[in-house]
């Protein structure tokens, strides 16, 4: 018992003593924590020293009262269970040195570039300048392990009028209206591969997978106008891009046929490089949707991008102009009778007819594109061969979107059209939300010998048939004395777009931009600006003169301003 009160002892007196231990801590940190706060309190009640004047300081050199970091952006994607929503909508105002009403099928519903039936001054809406409005679905969903099944629908058209783009009905809308004799009742109109077509610009499906590649199939761009698209500083711009409005660098040398309907492409990456190939197959019969194939390597290193892509595309239809209005008779005349005039049978014209120069064509392209640090760099080249076609076509073959060629050219290509295409541009982000892009491109064409197109009752040529003009010698002879004389001399077209856009809300941009471009030569024939028409003078008559001589050149310029939605 005496050692057992001893131990209790012992242990009592280290409790006492542990219990004086944190009584005293206890007491040094209430100490320390009045010190901190009395410290706080002061630093709070203290007025803040401003030494920068506020006038000449950048915003991030300002006191403030704490760093707050921005929310990271969060994704606002429409999508269900792997299906999305997505569009563009752009429209503003625009002015038209040269030019015409405007018109609401077409997808770029103004003569942004100079074109056939330019003629007076336009101010007006100025829908898709910037890009062409559009509304799509697309989806992916895995349907196996690493593999997934991807679609894409998607309508190109005009917010102005609500109309899906439609270049071929704007085409037949001005039948009759677009030669010099009928100046101001034709509005704007232009060949184009989107025809009215309930999905119009894509309309497609396939598989993907990372490891083996994405094949698809349906209605789709050809390779030709992914590679204009992805080298174009001012890419998808009507209004300021030359080779975007036109087409037909894209189309490989038709824009018809920038879409191929019945294609199959597919797509394989390896490492930094990339692989393509694509087919359309023809429909068979009297159509101008022919065989058409292409191919496309291509890598990236370093900021550098490059692509080189070769193809053959078959009956291409390419419409230059309207109907004449003897054309519009000569039609009419046919369908008036029982049995048909001249052919024996009558051409069908359901939604319009139009006019078709026939051709088998051949591409190359190079697309370079640099970046570095703000800056990125486009350049592109692309040379076009046009031949008469292995397979011609009769009256009345079914063109894109449901019209038919009335009167269809087989025999414009006596000796092959050959074609050179160029362009270079620059895009810079002057901050993360506004960029300034410019570009320069240029189209050479060398003379060819040309065969005589169907008069206005004959409706078609065939390949062999007669010359242009008369002899080789006539021609040359012809585009010596003046080189706009006809379609077939050597000319050129040139085009300078400048484009500033600044992305002030989320999904919203404010864009303006000009552009001037011209034509010569051969590429300026038959405008009413200029084949046909005198220099402007008190002494001046219809007939040319060597003091009123014809005009070989036609220019435009276009300014415009627009706001952009894109979801």
């Amino acid at each position: 018992m005496a050692f057992a009160a001893t131990a209790h002892a012992d242990e009592l007196t280290d409790i006492q003593a542990q219990a004086k231990q944190l009584r005293e801590q206890n007491a040094a940190m209430t100490k320390r924590l009045a010190d901190l706060e009395k410290r706080q309190k002061a630093l709070e009640t203290k007025p803040a020293v401003v030494t920068i004047n506020p006038v000449d300081a950048m915003a991030a050199d300002l006191p403030y009262k704490a760093a707050v970091k921005a929310k990271p952006i969060e994704n606002d994607d429409i999508c269900w269970h792997g299906v999305c929503l997505y569009g563009n909508f752009d429209m503003g105002l625009s002015y038209n040195q040269h030019g015409n009403p405007f018109n609401a099928m077409a997808g770029g519903p103004l003569n942004y570039v100079v074109e056939k039936a330019s003629n007076g001054s336009q101010f007006a809406t100025g829908a898709n300048q910037m890009s062409t409005s559009f509304i799509g679905l697309r989806g992916k969903q895995e349907i196996a392990d690493n593999l997934y099944a991807v679609f894409n629908l998607q309508t190109l058209f005009n917010p102005a009028s609500g109309m899906n783009a439609n270049g071929v009905g704007s085409i037949v809308q001005n039948n009759g209206l677009g030669a010099a004799g009928v100046l101001g009742t034709a509005n704007a109109y232009g060949d184009s591969s989107k025809a009215g077509q309930m999905f119009n610009n894509a309309a497609y499906f396939g598989i993907s997978s990372p490891t083996y590649g994405t094949f698809t199939m349906g209605r789709q761009s050809a390779l030709s106008s992914d590679l204009v698209v992805n080298y174009d500083a001012l890419s998808g711009s009507n209004a300021w891009s030359l080779i975007t409005f036109e087409g037909a660098t894209g189309g490989g040398g038709v824009t018809e046929d920038r879409i191929y309907d019945n294609s199959y492409e597919y797509r394989l990456n390896v490492g930094p490089v990339r692989l393509a190939a694509e087919v359309q197959l023809r429909n068979g019969g009297n159509s101008s949707t022919g065989n058409a194939f292409e191919g496309d390597i291509g890598f990236d290193y370093m900021g550098l991008s490059m692509d080189f892509l070769g193809g053959k595309i078959y009956d291409q239809n390419s419409i230059a102009t309207t109907l004449s209005s003897a054309q519009v008779a000569g039609i009419s005349a046919n369908q008036a009778s029982a049995i048909g005039t001249v052919l024996g049978y009558t051409i069908p014209c359901s939604l319009g007819c139009v006019s078709g120069t026939i051709s088998d064509n051949t591409v190359f392209q190079l697309g370079v594109r640099y970046t570095i640090g703000p800056w990125k760099f486009y350049g592109g080249y692309e040379h076009l061969s046009f031949a008469n076609p292995d397979n011609p076509l009769q009256p009345g073959a079914t063109a894109i979107g449901g019209y038919n060629i009335g009167f269809v050219n087989n025999n414009n290509y006596i000796s092959n059209r050959n074609q050179d295409v160029f362009w270079v541009g620059a895009k810079y982000a002057i901050t993360p939300t506004l960029d300034v892009a410019a570009s320069y491109y240029g189209i050479r064409q060398h003379f060819f010998t040309q065969g005589a197109a169907p008069g206005a009752t004959a409706f078609v040529n065939m390949p062999g048939g007669a010359l242009n003009l008369g002899s080789l010698a006539a021609q040359q002879a012809a585009c010596a004395n003046n080189s706009a004389s006809e379609t077939n001399c050597a000319g050129g077209e040139d085009m300078v777009g400048l484009a500033i856009d600044w992305r002030f809300a989320r999904h919203v941009d404010l864009y303006a931009g000009v552009a001037y471009s011209q034509r010569n030569g051969g590429l300026a024939s038959g405008f009413i600006t200029s084949n046909g028409n005198t220099v402007v003078g008190a002494n001046c008559s219809t007939a040319p003169t060597a003091a009123c001589p014809l005009k070989t050149t036609v220019s435009t310029f276009d300014p415009g301003i627009g706001l952009r939605y894109q979801f």
